[in-house]
């Protein structure tokens, strides 16, 4: 389906064209003259303009001119008499897609009209992927088998498949982006773009324009129209992180956008409708920031359909020795490869890694840079490592049942030195039984 606007001043013509075009499955508006078309075209986003060559006041040919001029990106096919053939091809050499002589066909005319909108969708594509800011990485992997990661990446996998809004929490370093990745690639998204865009890395107006696009002299240095993210994400994914310190009056435009799935860019009155999946992120307490006025609490509830919290490093601390492994073994920065002795690979999995995942992995690259081979030690290890307090256990009347019983398993393994037939017996289970609570908590021999 295309959106077409019918120009034409004889409103028997204009009807029967409009009539044609909507059983074809088209959405057509009508214009009496090259000036009424002008209104229209300024508020809305049309895929197609047919528009008869001669007109009073405004003819087609200049209807043709000021669409051009005003950097609008509709495809233009006019309809001509046979007198005037020679001025329909100045039109195509202004940009016109076709011509049509009356009286025309009307399977000529639904066919070149199909061809039109097509042409007119593979530019819109070709801009969308000219928008996105992501290169081609490989499909992002949660490294993690503790029970914290294996409950997520369940509700990831179910949740993907919807188009619902989606609020990732968690602090900073946690991997929230990686999360929004696997859920655009995991969604009937994926083959569309996937654009990310920092919410509190830019001031309010640099955040409009990159996230509605500006017209062409809107302000000052916009010397050429802009596409939006919002605009080029179309069809795909948006990933809006820290939107927690997002500005209120671009709250404020960002819901209406959302509730309408129109946006306007800045300087411009033209309406574009556009589908997008929004996943935004925060590291703050949005919910309450919302109940005590600090963010509009009618976005947030926009924007949280679906609530994903990321556990802290210090949570799943099971994981660090898998996620050691895992950048250990790609070098980053012209760095090589790493083994870790165990007293080092115990230091880093006691650590409490207040940065979180993105701490650990910076960590790893700057001993791939600098150590000179062989294996890491503890005197390798940067400073604030071994000189950091190992966790405070934590009070066990706080803990869960099920994590005193890991921490209990995970105790009497280390005494055995995980003799698993002395271990089962200390444990008064048998050996199947302690295998499936190994594999259950996540515990593993480098973290006990």
């Amino acid at each position: 389906m295309a959106r077409i606007l019918v120009v034409d001043d004889d409103s028997e013509t204009r009807g029967l064209l409009t009539e044609s075009l909507a059983a074809a499955g088209h959405e057509v508006v009508g214009a009496e003259s090259g000036r009424a078309a002008m209104d229209p075209l300024s508020r809305r986003e049309f895929d197609l303009v047919l528009t008869d060559l001669v007109m009073p006041g405004m003819n087609g040919l200049e209807l043709l001119r000021w669409i051009k001029e005003s950097e609008l990106e509709p495809e233009v096919l006019v309809l001509t008499g046979h007198a005037e053939v020679p001025t329909a091809v100045e039109a195509m050499r202004l940009g016109a897609y076709h011509y049509l002589a009356k009286p025309w066909n009307d399977a000529e005319l639904k066919e070149v009209v199909a061809k039109a909108a097509e042409k007119k969708a593979l530019r819109k594509e070709n801009v969308n992927l000219k928008g996105v800011l992501t290169h081609r990485d490989p499909p992002p992997v949660m490294v993690g088998e503790s029970r914290p990661i294996r409950e997520l990446m369940g509700v990831v996998e179910r949740v993907a498949q919807s188009a619902s809004a989606v609020l990732i929490l968690g602090e900073n370093g946690t991997g929230k982006e990686l999360i929004a990745r696997s859920l655009h690639l995991r969604s009937p998204r994926a083959a569309r773009p996937f654009i990310s865009l920092n919410c509190g890395a830019m001031p309010a107006p640099l955040l409009e324009s990159e996230l509605f696009g500006h017209a062409k002299g809107s302000f000052t240095g916009a010397v050429a129209t802009k596409v939006g993210l919002m605009e080029a994400a179309d069809g795909g994914t948006l990933f809006l992180d820290e939107i927690g310190e997002m500005a209120p009056a671009m709250q404020v435009r960002l819901l209406r956008a959302l509730d309408s799935g129109e946006i306007r860019r800045v300087g411009s009155e033209r309406a574009f409708h556009v589908d997008v999946r929004v996943v935004a992120a925060t590291a703050r307490d949005l919910e309450r920031d919302a109940s005590e006025g600090r963010f509009r609490s009618d976005l947030y509830y926009r924007i949280s359909t679906v609530v994903l919290r990321l556990p802290p490093l210090r949570e799943r601390d099971t994981d660090i020795p898998l996620l050691i492994q895992h950048f250990a073994g790609r070098p980053r920065g012209g760095g090589r490869p790493l083994t870790f002795s165990p007293a080092a690979l115990e230091l880093l999995a006691r650590y409490a890694w207040p940065g979180n995942i993105r701490q650990l992995q910076n960590v790893i690259e700057r001993l791939q840079i600098l150590n000179e081979g062989g294996e890491i030690r503890p005197e390798d290890l940067p400073p604030e490592i071994p000189a950091s307090p190992a966790r405070e256990p934590a009070d066990p009347a706080r803990l869960p049942l099920a994590e005193i019983e890991r921490l209990h398993v995970a105790r009497v393994l280390e005494a055995t030195e995980w003799n698993k037939s002395q271990a089962a017996r200390v444990l008064k289970i048998d050996i199947k039984t302690l295998s499936k609570k190994i594999r259950d908590y996540g515990i593993s021999r480098a973290a006990t």
